[in-house]
């Protein structure tokens, strides 16, 4: 299962990796500013970004520390990647293809580990975090951003009919793009499992707009109509969480960010 779904996530974003150069939720969505806040980057640091896609994260960083590595599992989406940084006189990053979950690198390698919109993709996010906190030097910090699902965390409701909403949201996720794997909730990321005290946590709302987020994976127009009758006509609790309304023939909607900086 684990080499399955990982050859469906290289195949598809390895597809679709020059749409997510110009993807407005991740290359200026205001969690990668409020990241880069966050996480506090100092000159002398070596940093690594891990699933970086198009890179805007690792771009983001690099000037504002000695070393920036650009990780990701698709060499389509590192050579986006290397092309902006080109494209920005970027000149200290550098580049390696792995997984989230078996990090090639010695305990104690980098000051800062981040890793944005990317864990919902992962076979398994505690080995992640774990080996995030095993490549972290003492005092180094772990900065992540994912989208996650309803629960009681972040909002009001029964839990049982929010869970059932999370499962519900997560397959309107699969729809869109079948590599998806799980978004969890808030609750579920518990770095301390791995070592790493939180130092500060917060939700953010990500607006989007249906036509453009289906584009990106190049879904057809039955799964397009598909997307918007669930959000539309789903249970109370999911049309809650997503916030949809129809505006000029598309859909607005609101997914729910948490981004999370620790530190070992």
């Amino acid at each position: 299962m684990e080499l399955k779904s990982k050859s469906l996530a290289q195949e598809r974003f390895g597809a679709f990796a020059a749409t997510y150069a110009t993807s407005v939720p991740h290359a200026k969505g205001n969690s990668l500013a409020r990241l880069v806040e966050l996480a506090a980057p100092q000159p002398q640091w070596t940093a690594i970004d891990i699933a970086t896609g198009a890179g805007h994260v690792a771009l983001a960083f690099a000037p504002r520390v000695a070393l920036e590595v650009a990780a990701d599992l698709t060499p389509q989406m590192l050579g986006v990647a290397r092309d902006l940084a080109g494209d920005r006189n970027i000149a200290n990053l550098s580049y390696a293809v792995m997984r989230a979950e078996a990090l090639p690198f010695a305990d104690a390698t980098f000051d800062l580990v981040t890793c944005r919109i990317a864990p919902h993709h992962f076979d398994d996010v505690r080995a992640f975090v774990t080996e995030s906190a095993r490549v972290l030097r003492p005092g180094g910090r772990f900065g992540l951003v994912d989208n996650v699902s309803p629960d009681p965390s972040i909002m009001a409701g029964d839990p049982a009919a929010l869970a059932v909403a999370a499962d519900a949201y997560n397959d309107f996720e699969k729809l869109r793009d079948p590599s998806h794997r799980r978004c969890l909730t808030f609750t579920e990321y518990l770095v301390a499992q791995a070592g790493l005290a939180e130092r500060h946590v917060e939700i953010l709302d990500k607006p989007m707009v249906l036509g453009p987020w289906a584009d990106q994976q190049a879904t057809g127009e039955a799964i397009k109509l598909e997307l918007k009758t669930r959000m539309l006509a789903g249970s109370p609790e999911l049309r809650a969480f997503l916030r949809a309304r129809e505006n000029e023939g598309d859909v607005d909607f609101m997914l729910t960010e948490a981004v999370i900086i620790a530190e070992k």
